[in-house]
């Protein structure tokens, strides 16, 4: 049984590797290269640890621009990518492709839906999917066992999230997260959810209505203390969801491409990175 399909939120895990790496890491023409370093040891880790048989590199628009159409204050409070980072955002398709894995863009939607797109693709096939991010709106993908989301926890480290571990921590279902998100809000998106309501109520109300369209039904003739709210704020809850909901796309389903150490380890010596390099030409996975 060949192994899964790795599917990485690369803009999530260059801005961790950014601003938890020191700038001092450079090149040698002084350009900082702490984002692709921190990045690419973090999927090196998880490419030893469950053996994939492809690595998809996804990116896309900090904010598609149908979302903002749909709510103005979404993204508006994200501060601009700092010039540092950005150079290495732009060196990232030949750095990645180095390694032999596969950089995947697209203008129109943002890479979380890249990352759903590929990662339902891969299971339609008969495949398994991995997804590495750092952002909880991937719980919806969660769907069954052949779709995991790996969320990288602060600090170091990933743990795996699996349909009965979105249960456990939201209370409702991984098809149920965009709604759930509609309702409790969601502050790093801008998004400001239902007044009043707050993750373990956003949670009751879909236990006990299913979705939000039926909890907006039942609000209209209702007497619950959150009636008036889920009925004035209908249709703005209705655009957060589709905000939060992920935009699939036909994405092709890559062939097997395994580690190129070779590709790798001249790339990181590209950049100053001499001890990822070395460890690559050795066999090690990062450095």
């Amino acid at each position: 049984m060949s192994g899964p399909l790795l599917v990485v939120d690369a803009p999530s895990l260059l801005f961790r590797g950014f601003f938890a790496l020191p700038k001092s890491i450079r090149d040698a023409d002084g350009h900082a290269v702490n984002g692709l370093l921190g990045t690419t040891n973090m999927v090196l880790r998880v490419v030893e640890d469950h053996e994939p048989r492809a690595v998809v590199m996804c990116f896309g628009p900090d904010a598609a621009p149908y979302r903002v159409e749909l709510y103005s204050g979404y993204h508006s409070e994200r501060p601009e990518v700092p010039p540092e980072l950005q150079w290495q955002f732009d060196q990232s398709r030949w750095f990645f492709e180095s390694f032999g894995w596969v950089v995947a863009h697209d203008g129109s939607v943002e890479a979380d839906d890249l990352l759903g797109s590929y990662a339902s693709t891969e299971a339609a096939a008969g495949g398994r999917a991995l997804i590495l991010t750092g952002d909880r709106d991937m719980y919806q993908c969660a769907t069954d066992d052949t779709v995991k989301v790996l969320y990288v926890k602060t600090g170091s480290g990933v743990e795996e999230v699996d349909r009965r571990e979105v249960v456990k921590r939201y209370g409702v279902l991984p098809e149920q997260v965009p709604d759930f998100i509609a309702l409790r809000g969601d502050p790093s998106d801008g998004l400001p959810g239902a007044k009043g309501i707050g993750a373990k109520t956003a949670a009751s109300i879909l236990q006990k209505h299913g979705t939000l369209d039926a909890a907006i039904e039942a609000a209209a003739g209702g007497t619950s203390r959150f009636s008036g709210v889920l009925t004035s704020m209908a249709d703005d809850l209705r655009a957060f969801r589709e905000i939060a909901t992920l935009r699939r796309m036909e994405v092709e389903r890559p062939e097997d491409r395994p580690l190129d150490r070779t590709g790798g380890a001249a790339a990181a010596r590209r950049l100053g990175m001499n001890r990822l390099a070395k460890r690559l030409e050795e066999g090690g996975e990062g450095g």
